[in-house]
């Protein structure tokens, strides 16, 4: 049922960002204790900051409302999908060639998380490149996949590019 759920929300959200100049990454039904929560990650050209997600409310709202997601009261979270974005779409995966992404899947190939460098897109699957070896996981296998946001000195600029001595 939540499933089913979740896909009415995708479609109707789908098109309402489409409409609204928005990409919807993804949409999470979610519980915290007797709390229900209908979390939509929403994204645009050149990234989404406070005021653009706080304006898309109003069309996310009447969105899922008309879905009815839950009986009763939630709380409804608009948020951007931060560094460890959700792939969701064959788009998604191919947008994000070259990154490295974390796959849970059903029973494949002995294993359920595939950790690697994503390197391609099939009609059918997602090639990854995992412990040096390039893997097919058809779409239909994966449960959830997201980027593996990475935050350290790798990520950084350095201090002479930054044009300051102080520390970052």
């Amino acid at each position: 049922m939540k499933g089913e759920k979740r896909q009415r929300l995708i479609a109707a959200l789908d098109a309402a960002a489409a409409d609204n100049g928005f990409e919807l990454v993804d949409v999470e039904l979610a519980s915290a204790g007797s709390s229900r929560i209908v979390r939509v990650l929403l994204d645009r050209e050149g990234g989404c900051g406070i005021d653009e997600l706080a304006g898309a409310n109003p069309w996310v709202d009447a969105a899922v409302e008309a879905n009815e997601p839950y009986f009763g009261a939630y709380t409804l979270e608009v948020s951007s999908p931060g560094i460890d974005r959700p792939l969701r779409t064959p788009a998604h995966f191919a947008r994000f060639v070259g990154e490295e992404a974390r796959l849970a899947t059903g029973p494949l190939e002995g294993r359920r998380s595939w950790t690697g460098t994503l390197v391609g897109v099939t009609e059918a699957a997602v090639l990854l490149l995992v412990d040096g070896e390039e893997r097919a996981i058809p779409y239909e296998s994966i449960r959830k996949a997201h980027l593996l946001g990475r935050v350290g000195p790798d990520n950084r600029k350095s201090r002479s590019q930054e044009g300051t001595d102080d520390v970052v």
